[in-house]
């Protein structure tokens, strides 16, 4: 695709997907779901807005912010830019034009663009200064401290920069994705010519440079006082920071490919290269100088952002990373007693089946400590694990390369995909087949999503007895302290038959389609979702008691929503925890006047996936986690399980979890017919709501080992 072809089509193309008129569903029932992605950032950055959190855990929000929208530009606008150009409708069941989705989105976005760098640069910056910390513009600052940075510029910043001018020798230079660049109008005062030239801020440097340990300075404002020392012997008529957007959605065609792995390290390379899709410039920039950058860049108008400076608020991060205790949330420690401490983790698990829920209970004395003894124990005779996304060190991978090298068999399958962790996940690769471990990419087509892992252990008695985690989360010690998953750890022989089979599915080619206690994706989970909805249904209109209760990431499927449709018309209450995205409308009557929609976002990420059917208590009742949110990429284009809980206290222990989220005496945000968000954190007489998270944080102290 060339950098012309992402401007908007000429045709409208054709209309999105029309419903089944056999439905009997009004055709308006889905909200667009690339607004409901924009809603989701903009409760992102309520949380910033909201002085009741601790101050460096706002600006933590602010720069979630900036990078969430960052990858929704690279992936979600790239992706309808290019079913635009090809003539493809929008992806899924609205009734918008492609054409209307675009404009409705890059509007929404960019009020959203303008909300955040205000919410920077009018509460949370004057708050830092209150705190002592400061972020300052060159104009804020000391001779002292100028000169202090002159130096630092001369030693550190200088020899790396590459002004590039452009004139007719010298093409316009290419700007690659998310880099921050200076825009500079020059004078030669010999000829009189103007020029534009660019230059590149060094990505490897800090975003904020420190002056001391509580004064920063935006690295550009630095260069740009400095621009002489790059440009000698011309005038500086104007210089203005800006930022692009490109495509970065990996292609690459597997019905062709033999290959994959080089496939993608070689697509890795191609994707730099990719078309401009936004274009973010500080809003002194003059008119000539953005018409400048919007035809050279070939980028649609309606994505050019004009905000106030600093750019790229994700460098916030390193502010929000300051160890100011008293501006953070309270120290947390996760329980470690999920698991006894005092017995093998596999005496343990043969006993019962362990629930745990990260980061409450610690990854690293459960999932971590589960591989690092299997790799150790001498009776473990193979391991089989799928690693989606881990950490840079990562002491599961290394585990599992010391049971390699111990003359484990140890079989991995590895995502190399994985969106934005594919350079990660090839180098983890290449590592663990070179200590032995075998390494496995997967289908062509389909990214192994699912997170599982299987032990084989030779017992006392001689006996194999296989042992099982199951999980809502990646294998990653980072995420694991900040994302909020369930994990299942059992040595039910049904589960370790379903995970043998499924593992001989991934690397081999077994055709097994039916499993005792998962369901996969992508053969059966979507129908076994929607026919346990439909039992819920059948079982109202039959007079019997019915429920149903979600806790997931994204709820987009139409089939799914239909399911919950017909179920809300039958009687059924439903109630809907999203985190993100929520395609479906509540609260309609006569379709979804028995459907709630809540979202809770904090201090860790929610991102576990939980699916209850029926009544607590009911002899039909049924509890499943696992790693699939109802999305069409991962009920269509991933290898997904859910596992049934079938232990009553931990269905009691989860249902209890999802009514907690739903309770209105709990703050989160409601979701409205119209698809907005109303944020509920206090009650009638001003007092703060429940706090799920902490809530949790506080049970986990005091919990019973055995409970």
């Amino acid at each position: 695709m060339s950098v012309s072809q992402v401007s908007l089509p000429a045709s409208e193309g054709p209309e999105g997907a029309q419903p089944d008129d056999e439905s009997g569903l009004p055709a308006e029932r889905y909200l667009d779901r690339e607004e409901s992605w924009l809603r989701f950032n903009e409760r992102v950055l309520e949380l910033a807005e909201d002085e009741s959190i601790p101050l460096l855990e706002r600006v933590r929000f602010l720069a979630i912010f900036a990078t969430n929208l960052d990858e929704f530009f690279m992936v979600r606008v790239a992706g309808l830019l290019r079913r635009m150009v090809a003539g493809f409708p929008v992806e899924g069941a609205g009734v918008r034009l492609p054409r209307q989705v675009l404009d409705n989105t890059l509007e929404l976005a960019g009020e959203l663009t303008v909300r955040h760098a205000r919410a920077f640069s009018e509460r949370i910056n004057p708050e830092l200064a209150e705190q002592g910390i400061e972020l300052l513009r060159w104009k804020e600052l000391s001779g002292d401290e100028r000169d202090t940075l002159g130096d630092l510029f001369k030693q550190r910043i200088y020899p790396v920069l590459t002004p590039l001018v452009v004139d007719p020798a010298h093409p316009f230079p290419f700007i690659s994705g998310l880099s921050l660049n200076l825009a500079v109008m020059i004078a030669d005062p010999r000829t009189e010519a103007t020029v534009f030239a660019r230059v590149k801020v060094p990505p490897l440097l800090p975003r904020f440079l420190a002056l001391s340990p509580s004064r920063y300075v935006p690295i550009e404002d630095v260069i740009a006082a400095h621009l002489t020392d790059l440009f000698g012997g011309v005038e500086i008529i104007e210089q203005h920071a800006f930022r692009v957007t490109r495509i970065r959605d990996l292609e690459v065609d597997e019905d062709i490919t033999e290959n994959l792995l080089q496939a993608m390290e070689r697509e890795l390379v191609r994707r730099r290269f990719e078309p401009a899709v936004r274009l973010e410039v500080e809003d002194t920039m003059s008119a000539d100088v953005l018409d400048r950058l919007v035809t050279e860049l070939g980028i649609d108008k309606r994505a050019v952002y004009r905000v106030s400076g600093p750019l790229d608020l994700s460098g916030l991060f390193a502010i929000a990373d300051l160890n100011i205790g008293e501006l953070r949330y309270p120290g947390f420690v996760p329980s470690t007693r999920a698991v006894p401490e005092e017995t093998s983790i596999f005496t343990a698990i043969a006993e019962r089946d362990i629930l745990v829920q990260h980061p409450y209970d610690s990854f690293a004395a459960s999932v971590e400590r589960l591989i690092e003894e299997a790799a150790e124990d001498p009776r473990v005779l193979a391991i089989k694990q799928t690693l989606y996304r881990t950490s840079g060190q990562s002491p599961i991978v290394d585990a599992l390369i010391d049971a390699a090298e111990a003359g484990k068999q140890v079989v991995v399958v590895v995502e190399i995909k994985a969106r934005f962790d594919e350079r990660a996940n090839i180098a983890w690769a290449r590592k663990l087949e070179e200590a032995g471990c075998h390494v496995v990419y997967g289908f062509v087509g389909l990214k192994t999503h699912c997170k599982m892992a299987l032990i084989v252990r030779e017992e006392p008695d001689g006996t194999l007895r296989r042992y099982c985690h199951l999980g809502t989360g990646n294998y990653h010690p980072t995420t694991a302290r900040l994302y909020e998953d369930f994990g299942l750890l059992t040595a039910d022989p049904a589960v370790g038959e379903d995970v043998t089979a499924l593992f001989n599915h991934l690397t081999g080619y077994s055709r097994t389609g039916s499993y005792r206690r998962l369901l996969v994706a992508p053969q059966s989970l979507r129908t076994g979702i929607v026919s346990r909805i439909d039992r819920q249904a059948g079982r109202q209109r039959a007079g019997q008691p019915a429920r149903i209760i979600f806790k997931t990431n994204a709820l987009v499927d139409e089939v799914v929503i239909d399911a919950l449709y017909r179920a809300s018309r039958a009687g059924v209450r439903i109630d809907l925890w999203v985190r993100g995205i929520c395609a479906l409308r509540p609260g309609i009557g006569g379709l979804s006047d028995n459907i709630r929609v809540r979202s809770v976002l904090g201090r860790f990420l929610e991102h576990s996936r939980v699916y209850a059917f029926g009544p607590d208590e009911d002899e039909d009742a049924q509890v499943w986690i696992g790693s699939a949110d109802m999305m069409h990429r991962n009920l269509d284009r991933r290898v997904e399980l859910l596992v049934q809980l079938t232990d009553t206290g931990h269905q009691r222990r989860l249902r209890r979890a999802l009514q907690l989220g739903m309770d209105d005496r709990t703050s989160c945000w409601w979701l409205d017919a119209d698809g907005h968000w109303v944020r509920h954190s206090r009650d009638e007489e001003g007092n703060p709501l429940r706090d799920v998270q902490e809530t949790l944080i506080r049970e986990r102290r005091v919990r019973s080992a055995d409970d």
